[in-house]
């Protein structure tokens, strides 16, 4: 068993409420026989799509395999937050790869964001990109290092867009009593995930992609792509498979980690919507089990919270997802919730998303850590201009330290659980 089958119905989307208020694509027919083409890519999330986009835009001829539907995985599951940065400090990020590197990564990830709002507003402009993102603290010594970041950031980076917030500020915000404070980026912001996706689909096969779903990779072979009825045979290979790569690479796979999330949708709150958020904004906060959430645009809350390491997602997602709900706000105490599901993303043991050249012709992406609505479609891009020659972009986000997992692939998954369990224990406890 793998990820591709334990959670879900081959060639369905999950019976959430991004599907249900998406226009899904007719299906793309599975693959059979041969195809040639300029550039294989294989997944057909934001990476994907975007290299298969940017590369095809540029002249390539593109086919683009996904072993479900375009968007099926992480990229139309997830809680929609276009964030700043890295899932990692700035100064943090500094003290790890050096001023210089760290500065770069920092402008990379403001094009990540302008790259995100231009596609999405040229492309998916039902996914409703609304700026406003904060970041929640349930310590006020959290609350005073988001603070320090952000004046640093302000003073060193010339980014004065987060504006730190006291408990009081953020309250008349986010009515969450527990929280001690945080910050809001008005950088950020926020976005239908699945509509997103399926908009940069389209996009892709106005420019010429050769789009097949339910059709598996199953190995690569130099830069030819083996698949259940037929093979590509390319000049280059993309893989962006992230969280789903069925063991296509080791040496990605002994680097990145799948982990499953969970988000429940309530029903729509109406007047009581103003009790929960004040503002159309999004928000995460600071458990190491991050809680994330924002009101969809019939007032519903989407709320994200809960993590799993095996294959099997929980048979209750919606009473996973209920108990950090209700500690976030509980005013919404036994609110009917009327959609709930899961999806699975992918972490490294730094953080720092993984990029890679597996072989010669071969280039891959995983491993975003929970940034990946707007770092996915950028490093996408990154990728087709490699493959089109220009390589600085991705020989710098090659250099981003991605250390092996404890025991590879083998033994990463029992290992991990453990430490988050105990993370997550101390979430609980309050520590």
């Amino acid at each position: 068993m793998n990820l591709l089958d334990a959670n879900d119905r081959r060639g369905a989307y999950p019976d959430g409420w991004y599907a249900e208020t998406a226009h899904l694509l007719d299906p793309f027919e599975p693959l059979r026989g041969e195809q040639r083409a300029d550039l294989c890519v294989i997944g057909g999330g934001y990476t994907g799509l975007s290299a298969a986009l940017h590369a095809a835009q540029a002249g390539l001829d593109v086919v683009l395999i996904d072993a479900q539907r375009v968007g099926f995985g992480a990229s139309g599951r997830n809680g929609g937050q276009v964030q700043s940065g890295f899932n990692k400090g700035q100064q943090a990020l500094e003290k790890l790869v050096g001023d210089a590197d760290a500065r770069r990564l920092w402008e990379m990830s403001q094009e990540a964001m302008a790259l995100t709002k231009d596609l999405c507003a040229t492309y998916a402009p039902d996914a409703r990109f609304r700026a406003g993102i904060a970041h929640a603290n349930w310590h006020a010594s959290e609350t005073r290092n988001d603070h320090a970041e952000a004046a640093y950031l302000a003073e060193h980076y010339g980014y004065d867009k987060i504006e730190p917030l006291s408990r009081d500020a953020l309250y008349d915000i986010l009515r969450a009593p527990k929280y001690q404070g945080g910050t809001l980026d008005h950088g950020g912001g926020h976005l239908h995930p699945l509509r997103y996706a399926l908009g940069l689909a389209r996009a892709c096969v106005a420019a010429g992609v050769r789009i097949f779903e339910t059709t598996r990779a199953h190995e690569i072979k130099g830069t030819t792509v083996r698949c259940d009825q037929g093979r590509v045979v390319a000049s280059h290979v993309i893989q962006a498979t992230n969280g789903y790569g069925t063991g296509l690479s080791r040496q990605t796979a002994a680097r990145v980690m799948p982990i499953n999330n969970f988000i429940a949708a309530t029903a729509p709150l109406g007047d009581r919507a103003a009790d929960v958020l004040r503002r159309d904004i999004a928000v995460s906060d600071s458990k190491f089990v991050v809680n994330y959430y924002r009101l969809s645009e019939d007032n519903r809350l989407l709320f994200g919270g809960g993590e799993s390491y095996g294959y099997r997602f929980p048979k209750d997602i919606a009473s996973t997802v209920r108990k950090p709900m209700e500690q976030v706000f509980p005013q919404l105490k036994g609110v009917e919730i009327t959609h709930a599901w899961g999806g699975t993303l992918a972490i490294t043991m730094s953080r720092l998303p993984h990029i890679s050249r597996p072989q010669p012709g071969v280039l891959s992406a995983a491993g975003y850590s929970g940034h990946g609505v707007a770092l996915a479609g950028f490093t996408g891009k990154v990728l087709a201009d490699a493959v089109r020659g220009d390589a600085d972009g991705f020989d710098r986000l090659a250099r981003l330290p991605t250390a092996r997992f404890p025991g590879g692939s083998a033994l990463r998954s029992p290992l991990l659980a453990l430490a988050m369990t105990w993370y997550a224990t101390r979430d609980r406890l309050g520590i």
